[in-house]
Parts: C-alpha cells; structure tokens; sequence
C-alpha cells in the first residue's frame, strides 16, 4: 500500500471506541502456537532510492537476451502511448462495470474493443474478453455444443496442430462434461491437415477446430476445412492470431459460410510477455449464435435526451439469470489488458497492424533462409508460415538451446516434449521486434555450436 492514513491518534481513537487495548487484541482468538513474534528473515528496510537500485539488479541477473521464443507469447512493439494511458487512475482502478450509469468510460471502451475484435475476425458480435487464449477455446468448445442442436455427438474434432496447451486446458474444462476432444492428426511431411485426408463420412461431430496459423506456424488451409466441416453439419470454430487478421483472410470469410465462433489469445495487442501473463481472450461469433456466447456484450444506446449511452447488452451469467440458463461463470475478466489493446488497436490503425505482421513475415522468412544454411540445420515443413517456423536440428535441442542461453540468445521452443515425432526440432519465432543484427548474432552463436561439434565431436555441457 502506497499511502496509510491512519495516524496513532486515529488508531487509539478507534480502539477506544470499541474498548479495545491495543491493536493485537483483536487477535486474541488466535492460539499462541500459531502466531509469530516476528519475520526473523526479512531483511532490514530499504528506502525507495535503496529498493529501486536492488529491483534493478536483480533485473540485470537475469541479462538481456535475444529472444527468438514464440510458441503462444510473441514480442512485439508497444507503444509507449498505450501503457501511459492504460495505467491512468480512470482506467487503472476500473473494475467490472456492473453499474452502467456510473461506468459509461468504461462501457465505452469496451464497446469499442468489440468492434475493433470483430472487425479483425469478420464476425458479426464479439464479446467483453476472457481469460485467455486457452480457456476462450474451452469455452468456445462449451458454445459450440449448445449452438450445435443437429448434433447428439458432443464430439469435437480437435487439430494436434492446435496450442499443446490450448488442447490440455479444454481437455482438463470440458472432459468431464461428456464432451469428447477426438485428436485429428497432421501431415507430418508438411504440418498442416491434409484436407484430401478427412474422411468422406466423419458421422455426427458437433465442431472442428481449425488454427490459423497453426502451433507450427505454417498456414492451414481454412476454405477446404471450412466447407468440409460445414458440409457434414459441423460448426467450425477458428483459434487465430490476432495480428495475423490484420493481412490474412477473416475467419467470417472462410469458405462460403465463414467460421462460426472465433477465439484465441489477445496478447500480441499491446500486452508485454511479462513472465507469462496476465494476457486475455477474446471470442466473437454469427449473430445466430449470440445467445450462446459467455461473458458479456456491451451495446451503444440513447438516452431520453437522445444522447449516446453504453449498457451491457447481454451477461449470459449465472449471476444475472437462472443457473440453469447460464452459459458461463466467467466472473472479472482481464479488463485492464483489454484496455491495453484497445489503446493499441486505435494508435496502431489497421496499416499500422498490417506492418507490424508483414515485417514480422519477412523476417522469419529471412531467420530460416540464414539459419538453414548451417550445415546440420534444415526447416522441416514445406509450407506458408506467418512469423514462426520448425528447425530440424542434427544435434540433441535441449543441449543446443542451453549453450545458445548462456550466449544470451534464447533459439527457440522444443518440440519433442508435446510431439515425439519432432524430437529433435525446434520452434522458432521471428517478430517486428528482430533486426537484422539480432538474426546475424543467433547465426554466429548456432553456427559456432555446429561447428565444434564437426572440428570436435564431444558432447555439449548438458543442461544442469
């Protein structure tokens, strides 16, 4: 707490006036054995100028490394603008905006993030966030049952080619709801579902789950799964990239009929990686299916005066209507990095957004030409990428991004743990963020390792 307010003069007029001695009594009712004379470890107060040097290098520790890490959390340019806003006392302290008279900044806002959201994806509604990029697609499995009534199946043909994250999080949410996730598996010559692959009579399935671009980065091919899905009854729910959106075709677009539900993670707008969180999700969908939606919709209205108002439109939660009724029990969501990437959306524009991810494409185009030209390197899938891509290595990976880690270059996510058949690939990532001068220094590093490996077979000093 920045500020306490309350003065000795404040406490003991306070404990007089409930007839209290001081202030331990009022935890009398604690036993002895469980309380403490005092935090024997905590080292001795600092003052501001003290803990800002020490947070500093306890920063340093950890050094600056280049990152070449994707795999779901992306590095991208952020406005100084957006976080300066975002973290203004309007904003900042904000919470869910359950009164809308006393909310309207807020309202608005968010009203204007669903419209930025839903016209990246195409879609006709978008709703107010989630959690993140794995539990929107949980719940957009959850939807996709209740949209679906042509289907008995509550079966979901659920893509390896989707986050390995993404599909253990639905799992653990959904697996005891009597949905089944049935894995569909990849060309493991291209890394991408083959659509001549499919089965000419999948029976009843209720969905198909289609990433774009997938795990691998490579580009599915969204109008042949799209049609396939739509043609055996099945509702397609798209798992996208949101900055992708911004120069590949819209999920409402795909095939003849669109995607029906659209989710994935926001964090590539505006939200730094900041150890794995907090990020959102975000979930948009036809207007047929808006009932089914969770969390909530903001509307823009008029008020008696005819002037513009916001209210929530739609809360689909169990608080607000009967249990029974309710699609979900998403309660706060992650309103403050909505408000993130909204701010960044708007000081971006859309050609703003189409640079960042065609600069992002050019340079992993560019990181896997270089790198591949390391003997012992190759890519692995012949096939569209957007900003990430696989490396097979000719060296155990594990042993190989640890060397790499300790010249302070950080090459990349290894595959075998989540896909035993990639067990000696790596998953490499190239965003805006990269120059030319990043990529010549991971080709340095790599190459050196290669090359003593050749000059000097021995094994690498293993990972501790």
């Amino acid at each position: 707490m920045p500020f306490i307010p309350h003065t000795e003069e404040d406490i003991r007029a306070m404990l007089e006036a409930i007839g209290v001695e001081k202030t331990e009594d009022l935890f009398d009712e604690i036993p002895a054995n469980l309380r403490t004379n005092g935090l024997s470890n905590i080292p001795p107060a600092l003052t501001e100028l003290g803990i800002t040097q020490l947070m500093q290098q306890r920063a340093a520790q950890d050094g600056k490394p280049v990152c070449f890490i994707g795999a779901g959390a992306y590095e991208h340019h952020i406005p100084a603008a957006v976080w300066e806003i975002t973290t203004r006392g309007e904003f900042y302290s904000a919470y869910t905006p359950y009164q809308a008279e006393a909310s309207q900044g807020t309202l608005q806002l968010l009203y204007e993030y669903q419209t930025m959201i839903a016209g990246l994806t195409g879609m006709d509604v978008s709703n107010a966030s989630l959690y993140d990029g794995a539990s929107s697609l949980a719940e957009a499995v959850l939807m996709a049952v209740r949209a679906n009534r042509k289907s008995k199946s509550k079966k979901i043909l659920m893509p390896r080619t989707v986050h390995p994250a993404y599909r253990k999080v639905a799992r653990t949410i959904v697996n005891n709801q009597g949905i089944e996730l049935e894995e569909l598996d990849y060309d493991h010559k291209r890394g991408f579902i083959d659509p001549d692959a499919l089965p000419k009579d999948p029976g009843d399935v209720t969905a198909l789950v289609i990433p774009q671009p997938n795990f691998f980065g490579v580009l599915e091919e969204v109008d042949t799964l799209t049609d396939w899905a739509h043609s055996h009854n099945m509702l397609v729910i798209a798992v996208v990239n949101p900055l992708s959106l911004s120069i590949l075709n819209a999920p409402g677009s795909w095939g003849k009929e669109g995607a029906d539900i659209v989710c994935g993670d926001g964090q590539p707008m505006g939200i730094p990686l900041s150890s794995g969180g907090p990020y959102f999700g975000f979930m948009a969908c036809k207007q047929q299916h808006v009932r089914q939606m969770p969390g909530r919709i903001i509307g823009r209205t008029t008020d008696l005066d005819g002037k513009t108002g916001y209210a929530l439109t739609l809360q689909a939660r169990e608080q607000h209507i009967r249990r029974s009724k309710a699609t979900s029990n998403i309660c706060t969501n992650q309103g403050l990095m909505v408000t993130a990437a909204t701010i960044h959306m708007a000081l971006m524009g859309a050609e703003g957004l189409a640079e960042a991810a065609r600069a992002s494409h050019r340079n992993i185009r560019m990181l896997v030409d270089q790198l591949s030209g390391i003997e012992g390197v190759s890519a692995v899938f012949d096939r569209p990428v957007f900003h990430e891509a696989v490396l097979q290595l000719d060296m155990p990976v594990d042993d190989v991004l640890h060397t790499l880690a300790e010249d302070n270059v950080l090459g990349g996510y290894a595959l075998g743990d989540d896909y035993p058949e990639l067990e000696n690939c790596v998953l490499v990532c190239a965003t805006e963020t990269r120059t030319q001068a990043d990529m010549d220094f991971y080709y340095e590093k790599l190459n050196q390792i290669f090359s003593m490996q050749r000059t000097a077979p021995r094994p690498i000093k293993p990972k501790m």
